[in-house]
């Protein structure tokens, strides 16, 4: 096989990627086969497969790699090989022949090394430990059908038996794009993905972050696909190459790209160094939302934080954490705060409409959420009024929508956002000017500079009641801090992401994971990533 000088595999979560869409990955292969020997690439692909594998798989069981007409199977037909003359037991089920040029002399190079290959599909995986995905992989252009519906059916309750499936680029049947599973069909669902190249969206987001499992990137000598555009990420790694030629859809969120603009904690820092946070909402019965916000702010590193609340019968103070500042939101004098966070259980009412329209006057920056979105949803006006703002005054707000509200902000149904996350967090941009923070599976952030980022961290504990306002106070926290607005969102999900998968990870969720127990946790994680880093000589 042809060796590189680049790492076989790159764990996409430990930095800031590039993520691309299978017309601009179509793009790069294309540049690179004009300067490298016939077949490198699906080589170099196997190669990477296979040494994956070697590291993981049980000798004493069997290998089964199902393989499809395409590129796909001569990548599986190359990491059968390399496994089948590394001693392994291995077994391609290949149902019809692979068709083209470089896949058939995958083929050859499998048949001359003696590959079991068998047309005959499986009643079952039992007696196999890992199963490889190499169906089709990005190349699908419609439904998975046939004896490949099939051959997926099998995949699938391998994962579901606790088994492994390695899917080879992308698991066939998912959209690489969108991350939906392709014209709502099937897809596999596989517990480990070696994707080929570069990263794409929708290994991250939408479903595909169930489908993927735990993504890895072969690079395949490509270094410069790795490169994050500099204007993106003062920060990116230096791979020693010149940046890709083609411009990344997105980019998957890593500290790399918000840690440097954290404020420094010199001896010489006071409370105001750190920014002043007000967090406005609280209706009667609600006070706990914008009190979940509050505290959140608190443990992210904001000098002071009030909660303006518009209960007359609000609580006076908060007594697990007296140091927030309690007052009625009429009482608060918000041009002195240096950001402000608005919705958390506020309600819709006539008083929340002014409260929320006055802020649009102020020059903080704003983040905006929950019953917030809601009235900008239905008032054209207000959301006028929040659009000019951003494009005449550069004070960008950050909106902070869950799929449902942020089909309501663009008059379409949830299932509409949830087709195109990436292009509805676009749509929201273009409409408000502002920064966007599309909740969900792979949260997406987006700018309206252009930059746009998928958020890798999360779990399923973060569905649950309070985790969002816990969300909008620390990103609050953090442009209180003068943490720019995109960054300070970045920062937010990830942490935020972080908190509940460590949390998780000590059997304290995801069941039963409570909002209020992810700020400590993510204070952890602040502090590890950016300060301590920072003390280390990084950022």
């Amino acid at each position: 096989m042809i060796p590189t000088a680049s790492p076989l595999l790159i764990d996409p979560r430990e930095r800031a990627v590039p993520l691309y869409t299978v017309a601009q990955l179509r793009r790069l292969e294309d540049a690179q086969t004009r300067t490298l020997a016939a077949h490198t690439l699906m080589a170099r692909a196997g190669h990477a497969a296979a040494q994956f594998l070697l590291e993981r798989i049980d000798p004493a069981r069997s290998v089964w790699i199902a393989c499809g007409p395409g590129n796909n199977g001569g990548d599986a037909l190359v990491v059968a090989t390399e496994l089948h003359r590394a001693g392994a037991r291995v077994e391609v089920c290949m149902p019809a022949p692979v068709k083209s040029v470089d896949a058939c002399w995958a083929l050859d190079g499998a048949r001359a090394a003696g590959v079991p290959i068998v047309d005959v599909l499986p009643d079952s995986l039992d007696d196999c430990g890992w199963a490889i995905d190499g169906l089709f992989g990005i190349g699908l252009g419609r439904p998975l059908d046939g004896p490949y519906a099939t051959l997926a059916a099998r995949l699938n309750e391998h994962t579901r038996r606790g088994r492994r499936v390695l899917a080879l680029d992308v698991p066939s049947g998912l959209d690489s794009d969108t991350g939906n599973v392709a014209h709502g069909s099937v897809a596999v669902q596989a517990t480990d993905t070696i994707t080929f190249i570069g990263g794409k969206p929708g290994l991250h987001t939408a479903q595909g972050r169930d489908m993927a499992g735990a993504v890895w990137i072969a690079p395949l000598g490509l270094d410069d696909a790795l490169r994050v555009p500099h204007e993106w990420c003062a920060a990116a790694p230096d791979l020693g190459a010149p940046p890709s030629p083609i411009a990344p859809v997105a980019c998957l969120n890593a500290p790399d790209l918000f840690a440097p603009h954290f404020p420094g904690r010199d001896f010489t820092s006071h409370k105001g160094t750190f920014g002043t946070l007000a967090v406005v909402g609280g209706a009667a019965g609600m006070c706990g939302a914008p009190i979940l916000a509050a505290r959140a702010a608190l443990y992210c590193g904001a000098g002071k934080v009030h909660v303006a609340l518009l209960d007359a019968d609000a609580p006076p103070y908060d007594p697990p954490h007296p140091e927030l500042m309690l007052s009625r939101a009429g009482a608060l004098s918000l041009s002195a705060m240096t950001a402000v966070s608005v919705g958390p259980g506020m309600g819709q009412d006539a008083d929340a409409a002014r409260v929320l329209a006055e802020l649009f006057d102020l020059a903080a920056p704003l983040l905006i959420d929950a019953d917030a979105l809601n009235m900008l949803a239905r008032d054209t006006a207000l959301a006028a009024r929040l659009s000019a703002r951003g494009r005449d005054t550069g004070h960008a707000a950050i909106l902070t929508p869950h799929p449902l509200e942020a089909a309501r902000l663009l008059g379409i149904d949830a299932k509409g956002v949830q087709h195109d996350r990436l292009g509805a967090a676009r749509r929201l941009v273009e409409r408000f000017n502002a920064v966007i923070v599309l909740k969900g599976v792979g949260t997406v952030v987006a700018s309206p500079d252009g930059r746009i980022a998928i958020n890798p961290t999360g779990n399923a504990g973060l569905a649950t009641g309070g985790s969002g306002d816990v969300l909008g106070g620390m990103i609050g926290a953090f442009a209180a801090q003068r943490v720019p607005a995109y960054e300070a969102a970045l920062a937010g999900v990830y942490l935020h992401g972080l908190a509940a998968e460590s949390l998780s990870s000590e059997g304290d969720g995801p069941a039963g994971l409570t909002a209020g127990e992810l700020a400590p946790r993510a204070r952890h994680w602040l502090n590890r990533l950016i300060y301590k880093a920072r003390r280390s000589g990084g950022y």
